[in-house]
C-alpha cells in the first residue's frame, strides 16, 4: 500500500524507454516523477497491457504532466527490479523522490493517469474555501478530509495519506470552510464523504485511523472487477454481490443486480457499513478464482473476507427481502460456510493456483508453455534415467563381483580337495611300497634261518 523506499540509482540507472522523449533515460534531477512499467516480453499481460500504457504516456505528454512515462524490460535488468520490489509482470510503480508507490487498480487509462496524478501531487491537499470544496466534491466519489488545526490526530492522518494515497484523496480545511449541513461534536475531527453524505471518525468505536480509512475508501455499492475483489480483502467486511452476466440484458441478470442496490441503499442503516459491502461483477472469474469453486451465472454470493469463507443462498433469490433472509440467515449461522483459510484449504490453493498458471500459460503460448514445462521435466528424466542407470550399473558390477567372489572360493575349495586326494594316493602308494620292501626282508630273514 505504502510508498516503499528504494535505492537510490540516481535515476539515470532506470534502463527505461520514456514516451515522448528522445533522451534514453529520465534525467539525473532526483525529484523527478516517474509512471513505470516493469514488464517480461513473454507476459501475455504486458502485451495486453502495452497499448493501454502507450495511450496514458501520449495523454501525459499532451496535459504537459511532470510525471514521465516509461517501460523497462525487467527480464534484462533482473537486479534493478529486485530493488524495487517486483515480484509479478507488469507491475506499475510511480517513482516521487526515494519512494516508490504500487499502482494496484483496473489497468485502463484513465484510472492510471488518476492514480499518476493523485500520488505525484500534494500528500494533503487544502481546501482554501467553501466554493472550492464543493467543487472537489462534486468531482471526487469519495474523499477524506481534516478539519482543525495542528494536533496528534493531524500526525495520524498525514501518516495514513502518506500510505493510502494510492487509493484515495486526502484534505484539509479550517472549520469555517466546512459547510452548514455538515454537524462536529469535537474539534478536531476527520470527515469522509461519499454516496451523498458524510461519516466522522470515532476512535472510541472506529478504532484505528487507518483501519478506518481503509474501509471507508469504498462506496457503499460497487461495480466490482478483479482488482476492487482483491483489495476488498483486506477490510475484513461480509461482501454480498450479484454475480450477473453484463452482456445478458435478460430480466433475470439486470433485476438481480437492481436486487442487490436497493438493500445497499434501503437497509444502509440496519447493515452497518463497517461490516458490509454491496456490489455487482461482471462475469463469474474472478469470484471463481478467489473461490476455487464454479458458480452458475446468475447468481449472489457472500464472502466473508476476515476468513475467506463463502455462502450461497439456500433459494432463487428474486427481492430485496430474499437478500435480507439471506444475510440473517448467515449471520444466525444456518447457512453452511464454504472454503476457508484451513490448512487443507491452503493447500488446494496452492494446487489450483499450479494449475490455473500451467492451463494460462499453455494457453497464451503453447510453444513456450512446452519449452518453459518441457525443459525442465526433459532435464529431471534425463537426471532419473542417469541415476537409474548409475544403480544397475553397480547393482550388476556387485553382482559380478560376488559371482567372481564365489568362483574364487568353488575353485579354492577343489584345489583343496585335489590336494587332498593326492595325499591319499601318495599315502596309499607309500603304504604299498611299504608292503613290497618289506617282503624281500622277511624272505632274507627266513634264509638264514
Amino acid at each position: 500500500m505504502s510508498g516503499d523506499k528504494f535505492k537510490s540509482y540516481g535515476m539515470e540507472g532506470l534502463r527505461t524507454v520514456y514516451y515522448g522523449s528522445s533522451t534514453g533515460g529520465p534525467g539525473q534531477d532526483p525529484s523527478q516523477l516517474v509512471a513505470e512499467k516493469f514488464y517480461a516480453p513473454w507476459c501475455a499481460h504486458c502485451r495486453r497491457l502495452e497499448p493501454v500504457w502507450n495511450e496514458v504516456g501520449l495523454e501525459m505528454k499532451r496535459l504537459r504532466s511532470p510525471v514521465k512515462v516509461g517501460k523497462m524490460d525487467a527480464t534484462s535488468y533482473t537486479s534493478i527490479a529486485s530493488e524495487f520490489g517486483v515480484r509479478g509482470y507488469p507491475t506499475i510503480k510511480l517513482l516521487k523522490n526515494d519512494l516508490a508507490y504500487n499502482y494496484r487498480g483496473p489497468r485502463t487509462r484513465d484510472d492510471i493517469i488518476e492514480f499518476a496524478h493523485r500520488v505525484s501531487g500534494a500528500l494533503i491537499r487544502p481546501l482554501p474555501s467553501q466554493q472550492m470544496f464543493e467543487h472537489v466534491k462534486k468531482r471526487h466519489r469519495v474523499l477524506f478530509l481534516y478539519v482543525g488545526g495542528e494536533s496528534p490526530l493531524k500526525e495520524k492522518y498525514i501518516e495514513v495519506a502518506s500510505e493510502l494515497i494510492v487509493y484515495t484523496y486526502f484534505f484539509s480545511a479550517s472549520e469555517e470552510v466546512i459547510p452548514e449541513y455538515v454537524t462536529l461534536n469535537e474539534m478536531p475531527a476527520v470527515l469522509v464523504f461519499k454516496d451523498e453524505t458524510y461519516f466522522v471518525y470515532d476512535e472510541y468505536e472506529d478504532g484505528d485511523l487507518k483501519s478506518w480509512v481503509n474501509r471507508e475508501r469504498f462506496q457503499n455499492y460497487l461495480t466490482v472487477d478483479g482488482f476492487t475483489l482483491y483489495e476488498l480483502t483486506d477490510t475484513g467486511k461480509l461482501i454480498v454481490i450479484a454475480v450477473i452476466d453484463g452482456k445478458n440484458a435478460t430480466i433475470e441478470h439486470t433485476r438481480l443486480q437492481e436486487v442487490i442496490q436497493e438493500v445497499a441503499k434501503d437497509y444502509r442503516d440496519r447493515f452497518h457499513r463497517r461490516d458490509f459491502q454491496f456490489g455487482h461483477i461482471d462475469g463469474s472469474d474472478y469470484v471463481n478464482n478467489m473461490l476455487m469453486d464454479e458458480l452458475s451465472v446468475p447468481t449472489v454470493v457472500a464472502i466473508n473476507t476476515s476468513n475467506h469463507q463463502y455462502f450461497l443462498p439456500a433459494r432463487h433469490i428474486e427481492s430485496p427481502e430474499d437478500v435480507m433472509q439471506f444475510i440473517n440467515d448467515i449471520l444466525d449461522g444456518t447457512i453452511e460456510a464454504r472454503g476457508g483459510d484451513g490448512i487443507l484449504q491452503r493447500l488446494k490453493r496452492i494446487c489450483y493456483d499450479v494449475r490455473t498458471t500451467v492451463v494460462s500459460v499453455f494457453r497464451s503460448s503453447p510453444f513456450l508453455g512446452c519449452f518453459l514445462f518441457g525443459l525442465p521435466l526433459g532435464v529431471i528424466s534425463i537426471m532419473c534415467y542417469g541415476i537409474y542407470t548409475a544403480d544397475t550399473d553397480v547393482a550388476y558390477t556387485e553382482e559380478r563381483t560376488e559371482v567372481s567372489k564365489q568362483e574364487t572360493e568353488t575353485r579354492d575349495v577343489r584345489d583343496e580337495g585335489n590336494e587332498e586326494e593326492k595325499k591319499e594316493e601318495n599315502n596309499g602308494n607309500s603304504l604299498v611300497l611299504s608292503d613290497a620292501e618289506q617282503e624281500p626282508k622277511d624272505i632274507l630273514e627266513k634264509k638264514n634261518d
